[in-house]
């Protein structure tokens, strides 16, 4: 047996094969082909297996989701044979002598840009099929698995860390759970697991040796200790621990449909927080109210250039729509800090956390920031969609954000294409300063979102990344809780709602702190809404303290 101890991110027992992730090589060289014909012969059969590929899913997609979702990876499958995308790839290697990499690369963002550039949306949004199509080659030339796991049977996935744009890509129905050498309870990694309800385990330092690979581990994402192999003594302990889990799970099923009321008739709303429009339906599964936070970033991080309005338009417009008129709150692109996107080409920062992040991005680049506001307008013709804007200090930006608000809704009134005119608009407070000016930032927006991640990490002067900071790092500090209620009390004196949209809001321990505040929503991971729902229906509000705002 091999222990490993490091820290609980994700709660919850799991046991399975150990994956360690693997970072292809994704370098395009520029180097000439030594054999022309080979490289045709390679595109080829990359071309072969995608379309392969793209027909397996089809049919899968036929019989889990419909013809309409199945249409798309046949229409994919299409583009893969296009007689003037594959004659744009014969050219590069013609003209050019250069690898069928390269080939397929030139031919991709050719046809990309030429679809991009018509005034046809339909046509413009074809695009992004095509950048698709492109990189699904691309993965088939350089032997890429799509998913980053090369495994038939379910894994427990191990890595140094990963970063947002590596946890996109996973193909989640084939990990059990997550184990870490670095990463914190702030990581992207253990924020997806939470998201999926599976367990995750970070720090585990070099513990956690790639020559693991294909061991069997139990890991348990409470306590964050991981067993390879256990004895008979420690796997019983982890077997009866996974039993409890699932009675919790039978019991917490019968939450589902029940109101989130105090006994003495206080309502909070139970919202959820998602990174893609494929996490609705963990929102709908674990009936969640709405969703509070839907991180626009990861459309970011997921591309290999600016997403499209037209991209982004659907996607806004499917979470919208799936969620039938209950309130999808979409906070404005949030990247800078620990989320990097190369094509913003960011100048490097001594502090990116204290940096130009977030709001100070759209608001400098004004143009990126109307692309977003345009597909988020649009997209509110098709549900209940709030718009939030992160990392607010002062009340000038939130004027320059509404500006730019007007500016984009008198556009589309202009060019006939429906928005709806009272779609709310709301700020994240994750500062001090935000906290200081709350009156007046309150009388300008129609609600707040407490980010309680940065909120602590402002607060405390403490690095939110940083595992080993510990107990520094703490959410339930008395300045943090009493800047809360600061906001709370703007709020409410304003007449708008306040909630929390950070990891704070699912902690059991605070329900009543919340309750005492004035908190109006909490939007967790969808695993933790059932659980919050339990614990709502036998508080008593009235009966709720301040006592942990005292130092």
């Amino acid at each position: 047996m091999i222990l490993m101890q490091g820290k609980g991110v994700s709660k919850g027992v799991a046991n399975g094969p150990i994956y360690f992730f693997q970072r292809p090589d994704t370098t395009i060289s520029d180097a000439p082909a030594a054999d022309i014909e080979a490289e045709k012969q390679r595109i080829a059969a990359a071309q072969k297996k995608s379309v392969d590929q793209l027909n397996t899913l089809a049919d899968k997609a036929r019989e889990d989701a419909g013809d309409e979702t199945a249409i798309l990876f046949e229409t994919h499958a299409m583009f893969v044979e296009d007689e003037d995308y594959v004659e744009c790839m014969m050219n590069a290697l013609e003209e050019k002598h250069c690898t069928a990499e390269k080939a397929v690369e030139i031919a991709g963002e050719e046809f990309a840009a030429m679809l991009a550039a018509m005034d046809d949306p339909y046509m413009q949004g074809r695009a992004a099929d095509i950048k698709d199509v492109t990189r699904r080659i691309l993965n088939n030339l350089m032997g890429i698995t799509e998913g980053g796991i090369d495994s038939e049977a379910p894994v427990i996935l191990a890595a140094d860390d990963l970063a947002p744009s590596e946890t996109l890509q996973l193909d989640k129905s084939k990990i059990l759970g997550f184990i870490t050498q670095g990463g914190s309870g702030n990581g992207h990694t253990a924020i997806l697991a939470r998201t999926m309800g599976i367990p995750a385990i970070c720090g585990l330092g070099e513990a956690l040796k790639a020559e693991y690979t294909g061991r069997k581990v139990y890991i348990d994402g409470e306590t964050g200790q991981a067993a390879i192999e256990p004895d008979d003594i420690t796997l019983a302990s982890f077997q009866t621990k996974q039993e409890e889990q699932q009675k919790m799970k039978e019991l917490m099923e019968t939450m589902k449909g029940q109101e989130d009321v105090t006994l003495d008739g206080r309502e909070m709303m139970v919202y959820c927080n998602i990174g893609s429009p494929e996490d609705v339906a963990a929102v709908q599964s674990n009936d969640g109210q709405g969703i509070g936070l839907f991180r626009s970033e990861f459309l970011y991080l997921a591309a290999d250039d600016y997403p499209s309005e037209e991209e982004q338009f659907k996607a806004y417009k499917d979470v919208a729509a799936a969620m039938n008129g209950k309130r999808v709150v979409i906070r404005t692109l949030d990247i800078g800090a620990d989320k990097q996107v190369d094509y913003f080409e960011m100048h490097k920062e001594e502090n990116p956390a204290l940096g130009v992040r977030a709001i100070r991005i759209c608001l400098n680049r004004p143009e990126v920031f109307r692309t977003q506001l345009r597909a988020l307008y649009r997209a509110s013709a098709y549900g209940k969609i709030a718009i939030m804007f992160p990392m607010i200090t002062s009340v000038w930006e939130v004027k320059e954000c509404k500006r730019a608000c007007q500016k984009v809704m008198a556009e589309l009134e202009a060019e006939g294409i429906p928005f709806r005119k009272d779609t709310e608009l709301g700020i994240m407070i994750e500062t001090p300063a935000s906290v200081l000016v709350a009156e007046e930032l309150a009388r300008e927006v129609d609600f707040f979102s407490v980010g309680t991640n940065d909120l602590t990490q402002y607060t405390l002067a403490c690095d939110r990344q940083a595992n080993d900071l510990g107990k520094f790092f703490d959410p339930h500090h008395p300045a943090v809780l009493r800047a809360l209620k600061l906001a709370a009390d703007a709020a409410h004196k304003a007449g708008i709602w306040i909630g929390i949209c950070g990891e704070l809001g699912a902690d059991l321990t605070l329900l009543e702190t919340f309750l005492a505040i004035g908190i109006d929503e909490l939007s967790v991971s969808p695993a933790s809404v059932l659980p919050l729902r339990a614990a709502i229906r036998k508080s008593i509000a009235k009966t709720c303290t301040l006592e942990m705002l005292k130092s």
